[in-house]
């Protein structure tokens, strides 16, 4: 098959003697719903996992001020402060009575998001850490009234413990839901990366409309410093595009007529004219903030640890509280400090931490990866990332840049490289094809102008090659069937150095002025920089490196030597990729494929982490877990890090939430009671905040993981 435009055969990066004209593949919500139970802890609240972070936090903060200035006065009034600090209350008629009506105020305004979420919790028969907030206040509430009304003769007066332990429980919420609406802030400034409006192009002129009435097909014009509005493709105009915001790539990629453009991407320095290609919630960016917020969401096998961790301290914490209570009533026969020692385990037991220990890990995690051009799908395959020890990269389009590249020229004495190049250049300026369009670029970067010429009376050799004049005589450029043609013979120089090309599996076309050849130039599909230093990188953490491709062995070969890959599968069509990551498998090895996510699909998915290069805008890779903004095979290390680090994290977090209540519980029981250890409600509502925050800064340190891919390679 040939090319409409160019007639001679093909140097496709595929099997050398291809013939030359198959086209190369390029690749707010209800406050009362602010907790769930823990079954529900995927996105912490599993209410509304993301929007409704802020919505809580502003919840908190303003409950957490009120309670605490209505707190200042129950705790001045309060008998045991005063004899602990040596102060004499003020003695004026309805002083008593300031206590149980302001901590009245704080049980029911304060406490009530605790209330609601422990009724729900109950209802849904998922108990967790909101009902047992929510037991431990309404104990302490309940008590607190019958001492104040003076019933059954008890000394039970918790309104300045019940009226801090309220206030610290809302610190503890409003500080968690402001890490998490942090953390989830990905999600808006995804958002905010969009215009309000488009400047479209009419038949009058241009007029300004909002982004909602834009539509396929469209023709906008984006003035120099201003944001794309939409993907598409620019009909007029060439520019410096900053695509850093979707690819995690710092430096602006030049963008001109034919390339497409990234909804959310500045144009630094010139205006573009863009035909609208997608709107909306088919755009990259909205893409991305799906794939986000489906991470931020999605469940791993640490957060079902936690959900079941967090499940199982109620009823241990419940059991507790009733032995407790049974202990220190029936055996010690103090019914005062029964209560008090209750109220105290159902405090400090509460599972606060353990709730936010993984959701808080995932959002920061996620946040992280996204802003380094690293769109991670399923929290699993971030998870097994960590486990990999063998890495397939598909080669085209992945290790190399999937388009020809001249990299070679051989010319005949009397004749330079650079007038070679020349010469071709000039016969295939004409043309569209790929291999033309490669080798005018070569010359425009090797020839200098002076030297350049130029040819007339273009015309395509269908299966053969291109042909046309320069200063009136005949030049042609094409691989073997056009010398056979015109029967036409290669000089031993010329061909001593194209048989190193061929075995390298470099595509040859030779050049002929006349009927005289004048030398070659190799094709071939060059291998990225930026894959060797990926390849030396997994190697220096020892993991294996495989490549798989439907290219011949020559040229696998080629590249695997000049890139030191460990294995290759070469001449594999796409429906059998996915076996040959079984067969990966069946030897005992955790794979991660790395490939384009077109005809890769059945392998990613095969896969024990699936990555998709996403180029830009393919970022929607439905078979991967993971989805590579760039082109940047480097960037498997940012993955392979992120791992490491957000596994570490989330284990760390849950060792410390589970042992705190371990050890804390006995304490809050009153186990050592009989050496004067004793824990009041309001320490245990203290250790148990001090605990949240502890986990919460500790999962703050991933903000400070470099995921730069270059700074990666080099460590």
């Amino acid at each position: 098959m040939s090319h409409p435009q160019h007639g001679h055969p093909h140097p496709d990066p595929a099997p050398a003697g291809h013939v030359h004209g198959a086209e190369v593949q390029s690749p707010p919500p209800d406050e009362h719903d602010a907790h769930a139970g823990p079954g529900e802890h995927t996105g912490h609240d599993g209410h509304d996992r993301h929007a409704g972070h802020g919505a809580h936090g502003e919840m908190f903060r303003r409950r957490f001020w009120v309670s605490l200035v209505l707190s200042i006065p129950v705790v001045f009034f309060s008998h045991m402060v005063a004899d602990l600090l040596g102060y004499t209350m003020p003695n004026f008629p309805g002083a008593i009575w300031i206590p149980p009506v302001l901590g009245t105020v704080i049980f029911v305004y304060g406490g009530m998001p605790f209330l609601t979420g422990g009724w729900a919790e109950l209802r849904s028969r998922r108990p967790g850490m909101m009902l047992l907030i929510a037991m431990a206040i309404s104990v302490a509430f309940l008590a607190s009234w019958v001492t104040t009304l003076g019933l059954g003769g008890f000394n039970l007066d918790f309104w300045w413990e019940l009226a801090l332990l309220i206030v610290i429980m809302l610190l503890g919420h409003w500080l968690e839901m402001r890490a998490l609406g942090s953390a989830s802030g990905a999600l808006d400034a995804l958002a905010a990366m969009l215009p309000d409006t488009a400047e479209k192009i009419t038949e009058t002129g241009t007029t300004d409309v909002p982004l909602s009435e834009l539509a396929l097909g469209d023709l906008v014009l984006v003035r120099a410093g201003a944001r794309v509005p939409a993907d598409g493709t620019v009909t007029d105009g060439r520019a410096e595009v900053d695509e850093s915001m979707i690819t995690g790539e710092s430096k602006a990629v030049t963008r001109e007529v034919g390339d497409t453009v990234v909804a959310g991407t500045v144009a630094t320095d010139s205006a573009l004219r863009v035909r609208i290609t997608a709107v909306g919630e088919n755009t990259a960016l909205a893409g991305i903030q799906r794939m986000v917020a489906d991470a931020q969401a999605s469940s791993s096998r640490a957060q079902a640890l936690a959900d079941k961790a967090a499940a199982f301290l109620f009823y241990f914490a419940t059991i507790a509280g009733v032995l407790t209570f049974a202990v220190w009533t029936l055996l010690v026969g103090n019914v005062d400090e029964a209560v008090v020692r209750t109220v105290t385990v159902l405090v400090i037991a509460c599972p606060h931490a353990l709730g936010l220990a993984i959701p808080l890990v995932i959002a920061i995690s996620t946040e992280r990866a996204a802003k380094s051009g690293v769109l991670v799908k399923d929290r699993l395959s971030l998870e097994r990332m960590r486990t990999v020890d063998v890495v397939l990269f598909d080669k085209t389009g992945t290790l190399t840049q999937g388009r020809h590249q001249v990299t070679g020229v051989v010319a005949t004495a009397g004749t330079s490289e650079e007038d070679l190049l020349a010469l071709a250049a000039a016969v295939e300026a004409d043309s569209e094809h790929p291999v033309a369009r490669a080798i005018v670029a070569a010359a425009e970067t090797r020839v200098p102008a002076a030297a350049q010429v130029t040819a007339t009376d273009f015309r395509s050799l269908p299966g053969r090659g291109v042909r046309a004049l320069v200063d009136d005589t005949e030049v042609t450029v094409g691989g073997p069937a056009m010398l056979a043609d015109r029967h036409l013979s290669v000089p031993e120089d010329i061909t001593a150095v194209t048989a190193g090309w061929v075995r390298r599996g470099a595509s040859v076309l030779h050049l002929a002025h006349g009927d005289r050849v004048l030398g070659a130039v190799a094709l071939e599909d060059a291998v990225r920089e930026e894959s060797r230093q990926a390849i030396d990188a997994l190697h220096a953490r020892g993991v294996k490196v495989a490549m798989i491709t439907g290219d011949a062995r020559q040229v696998a070969d080629a590249v695997a030597a000049d890139l030191g890959i460990d294995e290759v599968f070469a001449e594999v069509l796409p429906e059998h990729k996915d076996a040959k990551v079984t067969e990966l498998q069946n030897r005992g090895h955790k794979v991660a494929m790395v490939g384009d996510g077109v005809n890769d699909a059945p392998a990613l998915a095969r896969a024990d982490v699936g990555v998709a290069i996403g180029a830009g805008t393919d970022v929607a890779i439905e078979s991967a877990g993971v989805v590579l903004a760039a082109n940047d095979p480097r960037a498997v290390l940012s993955i392979i890090a992120l791992s490491h680090a957000s596994y570490r994290k989330m284990w760390q977090n849950l060792v410390w939430a589970t042992g705190y209540n371990v050890i804390a519980v006995p304490l809050a029981a009153g186990v050592l009671a009989f050496a004067g250890v004793a824990i009041s409600p309001a320490v245990a509502a203290i250790l148990m905040s001090v605990s949240t925050i502890v986990v919460a800064l500790n999962a703050q340190l991933l903000r400070r993981l470099d995921l730069d891919p270059t700074r990666l390679a080099r460590t």
